[in-house]
């Protein structure tokens, strides 16, 4: 990973002495940032009344976001009322990216945050272990070997000490019939955890930080049917978990589709199921439930010691409650909360302690708000914002004080009904503050799984928010805090109001284009690239140097009159030169800028990315941009490519880059007069998924090929995240979900003389060194006989496969379809993977470097 290179110490993790009490309301209150607050309306109130009774907990386990089962953790989190969570081995990283041209760990970032969003519908918290997904994996032992297989089972453990589950639930197997090696792996890791958990001499180290052993009564597999495996059985044990909860008005199905449906990127949309639904168990460890998956387990508050008179205190709340005046219940709300404030410090009670303070901010119809109108918070500048307070009942409240940043500020004032209290702030931005960075992203990582220093940090979603405001409220007499991340808010004049993180940057922050800078062999030439300086405050005239290195070249540039508005960026376009990169084939660029003035002295070598959907707060994160360079034996024929975009890649910046006019091509180019004018034409990654357009334009596809042109076809789909609607080539093939998964496979050419290994490059075995995550997915299987097959890849105790490149001649044209991934392997700079697809698209009627034959 490109931007996965260890960045600056100001990245560490935030530490404070109430780190572990900020860390446990994070899982419940993660990403809420990035949407208006949602007041609960009385019968939620009264939904999560009864909650407070329920002193039981399950945890999920599986590899992956989209692997959980949500109809069954909206069933445990909302009917039940278990405290529910899911651990994730992986964020995901390695998957593919349905809706934008993310990869790796922009994905992973992606994911957890439609995690994060599905967990807030179907009511479980969400955690997730340091490893990394590399992508499909086809055996248990290569996905524990490449994780790490101590490391992450520590990760797991650590999770089961601090959440404490009753019962633990895997959606997946030890076997085969998982799938998928990160799936079985996710399946021994739960068994080995939940017996490591239990023994004081595994892992010790983690009982520095506040957990100790813990044993779970029972773990359970969570059998299912899909994917064209059956692994339920009648004589399994069974639950229902189709109900309908009147207090929320709506289903378990309903609530657990619009769950899964946050997987936006994976295609994961789901149609809501209503009535009687089924989930299966087997016993793994423990003894087998007979009625309920917490058989055995006290879940009333007679587990804790002291607890008992507390039952009846809910139970009264419960019984008295107004809907038509929730604020009724406060004053016994605010006692409950002080009984069980003396009760002995444990998990549970901090648990209910967090679930009364929520419940009583709701009743009490208060809103506490910490919004800024700046997105940024600059080191060692300013910032200002806003406190507001407003109390919506008819209760005694008085604003006691605030506090942020280790800034105490008394307020002292009582709070009337419905009427906004305001405190306007100022404060300063330490210049140590940490930049807004995901604590797993902070340290360089290793091939299988991420670092992280901080064990407490570990296991969770995300991490602390920039800015977190604790407000002093004194309600009926008890003085309770609430704590609130302060957001930047701004309204939209389509969305409307919208709160997003707010995010620490440093003064400027450094950008380099394009990713990936080409040289022919043998060419002496000086091409520029572009550092591109953004400022986030106010820089006065200063002396700037930027300097990079790479080849066997460090060069330099000043500027004595550097200067930056804020907001304003600046494009500096700096030389590189191909002779300093005799003998070398690739080599990476990183680029830096230093600053000095007569009030500072700094510099900054690091990139801000922005990732923005609607579905999911704003994502930022740092990395040290750069570039690679590549010096390359390479030739092209014909000059201009139209390209159909498809779910989302970076192929089109490489064709640029071996020197093609792109042309981006919609459903109303597909003419045969507008598709002659291209010397061949690239479909994106899943184009024909996402374009049902296509199948009605084939015929205009299939005559530009017929007449001489040349149409290459990437990976696409036939599942129901995509399923094919229509004939893609000339003749018959299917697509399978074959895949080599092995990106050091041995690769056999199976028709050595086919122009696709000849012209205009010459393929040899060396240009399948050095590619990345894997060789190829979604293979063409049982072509017709108009179809060749190039190459012949197959992964370790496997048979060989075919489909990953095969060709077809049609009339004067050719028709390519390729599974192999190189919307992965263009973007990270592969030498051969540009030498092979520039035979791709290379038009056998054209001659090289442009110019009809």
């Amino acid at each position: 990973m490109s931007r996965m290179m260890k960045t600056s110490a100001r990245l560490s993790v935030l530490r404070d002495r109430r780190f572990l009490a900020l860390l446990a309301g994070l899982v419940t209150a993660s990403a809420l940032t990035a949407q208006a607050p949602r007041p609960l309306a009385s019968s939620e109130i009264a939904h999560r009344l009864r909650r407070l009774q329920v002193l039981g907990s399950v945890l999920y386990v599986a590899a992956h976001p989209d692997d959980e089962n949500t109809r069954l953790l909206a069933y445990l989190a909302r009917d039940r009322q278990y405290r529910a969570g899911y651990l994730a081995m992986t964020r995901g990283d390695g998957g593919q990216n349905l809706i934008g041209d993310e990869q790796g760990v922009e994905l992973g970032l992606i994911r957890t945050q439609e995690l994060l969003a599905a967990r807030r519908i179907d009511g479980a918290e969400q955690y997730f272990t340091r490893a990394f997904d590399f992508g499909f994996c086809k055996s248990t032992e290569e996905a524990l070997q490449t994780w790490g297989r101590e490391k992450v089972l520590a990760d797991a453990v650590w999770v089961i000490r601090r959440f404490q589950p009753d019962v633990i639930v895997t959606r997946f197997p030890e076997d085969a019939r998982a799938g998928h090696g990160h799936h079985s792996a996710s399946a021994v890791l739960a068994r080995e955890a939940f017996l490591a958990a239990a023994d004081p001499k595994r892992f010790p180290e983690q009982f520095r930080h506040g957990v100790g052993p813990w044993q779970a009564r029972r773990l359970l597999w969570n059998t299912f049917n899909f994917g064209g495996a059956n692994t339920t059985a009648e004589n399994q044990f069974r639950i229902d978990v189709g109900g309908f909860l009147p207090l929320l008005g709506r289903s378990l199905g309903e609530i657990s589709a619009e769950s899964r449906s946050q997987h936006r990127s994976q295609g994961f949309g789901s149609a809501s199921s209503r009535g009687s639904q089924t989930e299966y168990f087997i016993p793994v460890i423990g003894e087998a439930p007979s009625r309920d998956l917490l058989d055995g387990v006290v879940t009333g508050w007679q587990r804790l010691e002291g607890g008992a008179p507390i039952a009846a205190r809910v139970d009264a709340i419960v019984r008295d409650f107004s809907y038509t005046d929730p604020s009724a219940s406060v004053p016994s709300l605010t006692a409950l909360h002080r009984e069980i404030s003396a009760l002995a410090p444990s998990v549970w009670r901090d648990q209910k302690l967090r679930e009364v303070t929520d419940l009583i901010e709701a009743a009490a119809g208060l809103h506490l708000e910490a919004a800024t109108s700046e997105p940024y918070a600059v080191l060692d500048d300013s910032l200002s914002l806003t406190l507001t307070a407003i109390l919506r009942s008819g209760i005694r409240a008085r604003w006691m004080g605030a506090a942020i940043d280790g800034r105490d500020t008394a307020v002292a004032r009582p709070l009337p009904a419905n009427r906004n209290t305001v405190l306007p702030l100022r404060i300063h931005v330490s210049p140590d503050k940490p930049l807004s960075q995901p604590y797993w992203l902070v340290d360089e990582m290793e091939k299988g799984s991420f670092n992280v220093k901080d064990q407490r940090m570990i296991g969770l979603a995300e991490g602390p928010p920039a800015f977190t405001v604790r407000f002093e409220i004194e309600v009926e007499g008890a003085v309770l805090r609430f704590e609130k991340p302060l957001v930047f808010k701004s309204t939209d004049p389509v969305k409307g109001e919208l709160f997003q993180p707010l995010c620490v940057v440093p003064p400027v922050s450094v950008n380099t284009s394009p990713g990936v800078m080409l040289f022919r062999k043998g060419d002496k030439r000086v091409r520029d690239f572009t550092l591109t300086a953004t400022a986030y405050t106010r820089i006065p005239p200063s002396e700037a140097r930027f300097d990079y290195r790479y080849g066997a070249t460090s060069e330099s540039m000043r500027d004595t009159a550097f200067r930056l508005n804020r907001g304003q960026s600046r494009e500096i376009p700096l030389p590189v030169r191909s002779q300093s990169m005799e003998g070398r084939t690739r080599d990476r660029l990183l680029a830096g800028l230093e600053f000095r003035n007569t009030h500072t002295d700094q510099g900054n070598r690091l990139a801000l990315a922005q990732i923005q959907y609607d579905h999911i707060p704003t994502v930022r994160y740092f990395y040290p941009d750069g570039l690679t360079v590549l010096n390359i034996p390479v030739a092209t024929a014909g000059r201009r490519i139209g390209y159909i975009r498809g779910a989302g890649d970076k192929v089109p910046e490489a064709l640029q880059e071996l020197g093609y006019e792109v042309t981006f091509l919609g459903e109303g180019d597909m003419d045969l007069g507008t598709l002659q004018g291209f010397d061949a034409i690239v479909t994106g990654i899943r184009a024909y998924n996402v374009h049902e357009w296509l199948s009605a334009r084939q015929e205009a596809l299939m005559d530009y090929v017929k007449g001489g042109g040349n149409l290459v076809v990437q990976y696409n789909t036939n599942s129901f995240a995509g399923p094919m609607r229509s004939r893609i080539g000339p003749f018959d093939f299917s697509i399978s979900r074959n895949r080599t998964t092995d990106e050091h496979a041995e690769v056999r050419f199976l028709a050595p003389e086919d122009p696709l290994l000849n012209w205009p490059n010459r393929i040899t075995k060396d240009d399948f060194e050095g590619w990345v995550q894997e060789r190829g997915i979604y293979y063409a299987t049982m072509p017709s006989n108009g179809f060749r097959a190039v190459l012949g890849m197959r992964d370790p105790g496997e048979e060989e496969q075919t489909g990953s490149l095969v060709t077809a001649q049609y009339g004067k044209g050719r028709f390519i379809y390729t599974g192999l991934v190189f919307f992965r392997q263009l973007p990270a700079g592969v030498p051969g993977a540009y030498r092979l697809m520039a035979n791709l698209v290379s038009n056998p009627n054209v001659a090289v470097h442009g110019g009809k034959k």
